[in-house]
């Protein structure tokens, strides 16, 4: 067979095997418990004076009987303190502390709380107003001391489209292959059963602490994902800023990568071959006038962006644009696992 045409078939494959996986998923009950222990929400807040109102009325618009949110400002140098502080509800505690990094400020304000159940969020994020509810079902057992839920990102530019469209595809593979292995309980929203936390110590202090939070919690139990649980974002507006938020969060991960073949070292790898064909093939098959495969090529990338835009609540026009999009963020992690690698090389981790 023409090695243009295998190299087709193996993106079908990798992206097939995925999306089968997923619509699978959607006539599979999870695993759920109904029970409402306190919880306690952090917010930790860097210099975030215009976007905290919005993270703290969405966490105080929760509906959920029993919850308190505190909110850690870490040396912020603008009104952020001042603007948490204006608002007035007795759930809601506002603390501040020396500036020393997210884990450090979410560590603090664990010290500071009182729930059974921890959940984390941004200052930049919302919650909405069921998220609450839908992380705390996903604790089913006394096996599972965390649990992860779904991100997805606000904005209109092709760059914010793009981000969110990334996360619905995240979505697609958590709901496949995750729903009870969740690889990273991620910062925006995630839940925590307290005594977890006594048994590592806190929050890991890292450059990626949710990622090395949830390595560290996966040796004593299971980590789960909440795909009805979900929260709103802001993400970088310019290449530029996406390109240092990901290349701090790649490096960091790079740090704490282990072994198996569906998670770490082989799947990145792995992934990173596929990335490859997606950028390379596409423009050889309009180059060397196979329109045919062109076009299938388009088709079965938003074919399989469709459904999940569909069931999960995203965009139309993002499943339309996807092929556009997936060429984009294909090139971009390749470029960046390429630098990633040759740091990892060099030593300058």
């Amino acid at each position: 067979m023409n090695p243009l045409l295998l190299g087709l078939l193996a993106i079908f494959l990798w992206d097939g095997y995925f999306f089968f996986n997923y619509i699978i998923s959607l006539f599979r009950n999870y695993r759920i418990r109904e029970w409402e222990p306190k919880v306690s929400i952090l917010i930790p807040a860097y210099n975030e004076g215009e976007r905290i109102l919005g993270a703290i009325k969405a966490a105080l618009a929760q509906d959920y009987p029993d919850f308190e949110v505190i909110v850690i400002d870490d040396g912020s140098g603008d009104g952020t303190f001042e603007a948490a502080s204006s608002v007035s509800d007795p759930r809601l505690k506002v603390y501040r502390k020396e500036h020393g990094g997210k884990a450090r400020a979410l560590n603090f304000g664990l010290s500071k709380a009182s729930g059974e159940v921890i959940v984390t969020t941004d200052a930049d994020s919302y919650l909405e107003e069921d998220a609450l509810r839908e992380l705390v079902r996903r604790f089913y057992s006394e096996e599972v001391l965390a649990v992860g839920g779904q991100v997805r990102v606000e904005g209109g530019s092709f760059l914010e489209r793009a981000q969110d469209a990334e996360h619905l595809r995240i979505v697609m593979f958590r709901r496949a292959k995750e729903l009870d292995d969740l690889s990273v309980a991620p910062g925006p929203i995630a839940a925590f059963r307290r005594e977890a936390f006594e048994r590592i110590g806190g929050f890991v202090e890292d450059v990626v602490e949710d990622y090395a939070t949830t390595k560290v919690l996966k040796g004593f139990g299971k980590v789960v994902y909440a795909p009805s649980a979900r929260v709103w974002t802001t993400m970088p507006r310019s290449l530029g800023a996406l390109w240092r938020q990901r290349k701090r969060w790649f490096l960091g991960d790079l740090k704490n990568l282990g072994g198996g073949f569906t998670k770490d070292w082989a799947f990145l790898l792995l992934g990173d071959v596929i990335a490859f064909l997606d950028v390379l093939i596409p423009p050889i098959l309009i180059l060397t006038g196979l329109w045919e495969f062109f076009v299938l090529w388009w088709f079965f990338e938003t074919f399989t962006m469709f459904l999940p835009t569909l069931f999960e609540g995203g965009r139309l026009s993002n499943a339309l644009l996807f092929p556009m999009i997936v060429w984009f963020w294909a090139a971009f992690y390749l470029t960046l696992h390429i630098y990633g690698y040759v740091r990892l090389l060099l030593g300058r981790l």
